[in-house]
């Protein structure tokens, strides 16, 4: 399955995918749909990508406008992946990319390496349970998320399960196939 970029200043350049089956590339329809919800929020915007894979949904975040993205993921091959559709894009000077387990990276204090992020795009292994443990680790360190941001989760739709979290709250979710997109924020005071 060919991904492209769909929108903004690297629309149309075509991706490379992960060599092997690790890994499940967003479908254009579900990428475009979240970009279409975001509109106009993502420019300026600071993204975390968890379990980046290809980069396809950082890349098309930097793509539109969004000023900075951190991509992580713990497979050599999908590093060397995300790399490579950088430079394909020309969007390396605004990328960080960091070979490292997502958890050990969200147990870290938040600030250490990073500020708030506007959006973390959570699209781990299905199966596993992996989302919900990334969520929560959210939850726990609110300063991941700015307090405008959204952290969005990516899964298959039979995985999804009501979540007890402290800080953050459900506001909407989108179901596309076998695709579900599901949005948490802060509360609005």
């Amino acid at each position: 399955m060919p991904i492209r970029v769909i929108g903004g200043k690297a629309r149309g350049r075509k991706l490379k995918l992960v060599p092997g089956d690790t890994t499940r590339p967003v479908r254009d329809i579900v990428k475009e749909s979240l970009f279409n919800i975001l509109g106009q929020w993502v420019r300026g915007s600071r993204w975390l990508d968890l379990f980046a894979g290809t980069g396809s949904v950082g890349i098309e975040a930097l793509s539109r406008g969004a000023d900075s993205c951190v991509f992580l993921d713990m497979s050599r091959e999908a590093v060397r992946t995300i790399h490579e559709n950088l430079k394909i894009t020309g969007l390396e000077d605004r990328a960080t990319v960091y070979r490292v387990d997502a958890f050990a990276f969200l147990e870290s204090e938040p600030g250490v390496r990073e500020e708030p992020f506007e959006v973390i795009y959570i699209a781990p292994p299905q199966y596993k349970g992996l989302w919900r443990k990334a969520v929560e680790l959210i939850d726990q360190k609110p300063g991941w998320l700015h307090p405008d941001g959204l952290a969005i989760v990516q899964i298959d739709p039979r995985e999804y399960e009501e979540l007890q979290l402290t800080n953050l709250e459900k506001t909407e979710e989108r179901k596309y196939g076998k695709t579900l997109l599901v949005f948490y924020e802060y509360p609005s005071e």
